[in-house]
């Protein structure tokens, strides 16, 4: 979970409510950060597995050494599968301009609803910001699906369930 703020002052007692353009810049940093930990997370296991893979010495049980390095080897590419998919989620953050206003759920649509606020960008759960929960949700997320093309005012079905939507920025 992440926490931020868009006017933090150490020296005042209390912060300022931001816009909502400054919370939506905000979502949108606190999903790179996220992005940004899984693709260093991935790289740091990557080079242990492949460090691992080369420590691997041969013994008189020519069968165990040969194991090691395989299974090494699969580790290393487990995180490097990792590795591609927070590069694709990187991706696919960098193509969302946070800045333009959206009138429609689609991405980078910041959605006020009866069950909460949706940040509809890539899949990095919930997110604090300004002392408010917001859920970091794909496109392609089932919420995000049945609210795609909604606009403020109207109903969606999520989970047998209507949604209301209050606003959409």
């Amino acid at each position: 979970m992440f926490y931020l703020s868009a006017d933090y002052d150490p020296f005042l007692t209390m912060t300022l409510p931001a816009s909502t353009d400054t919370i939506k810049i905000l979502l949108h940093a606190a999903c790179a950060t996220f992005v940004t930990q899984r693709i260093e997370a991935a790289q740091a296991a990557m080079l242990t597995a492949q460090e691992s893979a080369n420590s691997e010495t041969k013994s008189s049980a020519g069968d165990k050494y040969e194991t090691g390095r395989a299974m090494a080897q699969e580790e290393r590419n487990r995180n490097a599968v990792q590795l591609q998919q927070a590069l694709q989620l990187q991706g696919e953050l960098a193509r969302i301009n946070p800045e333009l206003p959206s009138d429609a759920v689609r991405p980078g649509a910041l959605v006020q609803t009866s069950m909460g606020y949706f940040y509809v960008s890539i899949s990095a759960g919930k997110l604090t910001v300004e002392g408010h929960d917001y859920f970091a949700v794909s496109a392609a997320a089932p919420v995000a699906a049945a609210l795609a093309g909604k606009r403020s005012g109207e109903e969606a079905i999520f989970n047998g369930k209507a949604v209301r939507i209050l606003g959409v920025q």
